[in-house]
């Protein structure tokens, strides 16, 4: 696909796509041409799942999802709503978001039974009474502070969301019983160069080590990379530049990344979770296989093709520099993490590397008392300590 859209391009044709011949098979199918999309240039294979996993997991359960506006969580929502879960609980600190999720599953899923709660998981006290009270018996941790160089420039806050806010998850999962948490990471907990990647891998150790101590609740982490029309990625971004007239601006020439869709990736979350909670793989990490890595400036001139415009001439691409926090290539396995395959195609296991809970705590107790004081230095200091491959890059900006 991205081949065609190259050469179409040079030869000054368009590029759309037909209907599927088994569309046809409706006698009231009408011939509709389609224009190509972003997500068609990914060039992945659709992963075969298997439904009865995820509808034998969350059908006529409480399942409660944090960060249930924003782009996964809202995603999350969606699919778990199909599932005929008993209720569904929406957990969420922006209100619009919140609203906006509320209103479309009134709209869509009527008959499921939902409550919307306004709520910071850095919020402990309010985050243990909502569990007691609602008692969910299965958790989707998906709320979190996710955009690199804003974290870098707040990473007290970076610090108390994404690691306490997880642990204050966690700890309310084992008090109320819940029967599986999963937590939603990144690869760029893997080798962290920033500080929202390092405070995702402290998330990642405090619940592999749960797991491990076998508490009763099943803790089931799902790392996976970058995912097409996110909150705050290149493609949203890109789009807004080709409806100025540009330019595209590009960090790097060689600046690559991991992509999938947000629909794919949340159906391999569910597949991943089903798995970890029939399956006996304590502490282990369920790693989406995400392809090959697609450079950001091949997007870029591609998004350009597509607007049916020519890059370099009716588009500029400007190069701005990497930002504060970011590297080049991500990666999705430590070096070690030894990667096992499962029975599901598309998912990967992880093989864990092991903290000592007790003295994990104790650094963490050090570090929340560092966020409690505003004292950044020392903050950062404890994340290292915490996080030894945390290696903070900082770049100067061209």
């Amino acid at each position: 696909m991205r081949w065609l859209v190259d050469v179409t391009a040079e030869l000054g044709l368009a590029l759309a796509r037909l209907p599927r011949m088994t569309d046809f098979n409706d006698p009231q199918q009408r011939l509709q041409i389609n224009p190509i999309a972003v997500e068609d240039l990914l060039g992945r294979a659709q992963v075969v799942l298997d439904r009865s996993g995820p509808v034998g997991m969350a059908k006529g359960r409480r399942v409660l999802v944090t960060g249930a506006g924003g782009s996964i969580g809202s995603e999350l929502v969606r699919q778990l709503a199909d599932l005929e879960p008993a209720r569904l609980i929406l957990v969420e600190a922006s209100e619009y978001a919140l609203y906006t999720i509320d209103m479309e599953l009134a709209e869509r899923f009527p008959a499921v039974d939902r409550r919307a709660v306004i709520a910071n998981v850095r919020d402990r006290a309010v985050i243990d009474a909502l569990f007691a009270e609602e008692k969910p018996e299965l958790v989707f941790h998906a709320a979190a502070l996710k955009h690199v160089p804003l974290v870098e420039d707040n990473p007290v806050e970076g610090v108390r969301t994404n690691t306490f806010g997880s642990r204050n998850i966690a700890d309310a999962c084992i008090a109320a019983g819940v029967a599986a948490m999963v937590m939603i990471s990144t690869d760029k907990a893997v080798n962290p160069t920033n500080v929202m990647g390092a405070t995702k891998r402290l998330a990642e150790s405090y619940c592999q080590a749960l797991d491990l101590e076998g508490r009763g609740t099943r803790f089931i982490t799902v790392r996976f990379g970058n995912v097409l029309g996110s909150t705050g990625s290149v493609v949203p971004r890109f789009q807004a530049q080709l409806r100025a007239g540009g330019p595209i601006t590009v960090t790097h020439p060689e600046m690559e990344r991991f992509f999938m869709t947000i629909r794919e990736a949340v159906e391999l979350v569910l597949q991943a979770s089903a798995l970890g909670i029939s399956q006996h793989d304590e502490g282990k990490i369920y790693v989406l296989d995400m392809g090959k890595p697609v450079k950001i400036v091949d997007l870029a001139r591609q998004m350009i093709r597509l607007a049916g415009l020519r890059p370099d001439k009716d588009v500029a691409i400007e190069f701005t520099g990497l930002r504060p926090g970011e590297k080049l290539f991500e990666e999705i396995f430590h070096g070690g993490e030894q990667p096992v395959p499962t029975r599901q195609d598309g998912i990967l296991l992880a093989s864990p590397r092991l903290v000592q809970l007790d003295e994990f705590r104790a650094g963490l107790a050090a570090l929340e008392d560092a966020c409690r004081h505003r004292d950044e230095g020392t903050t950062l200091a404890l994340v290292k300590r915490l996080v030894p491959e945390f290696e903070r890059m900082v770049h100067e900006p061209t």
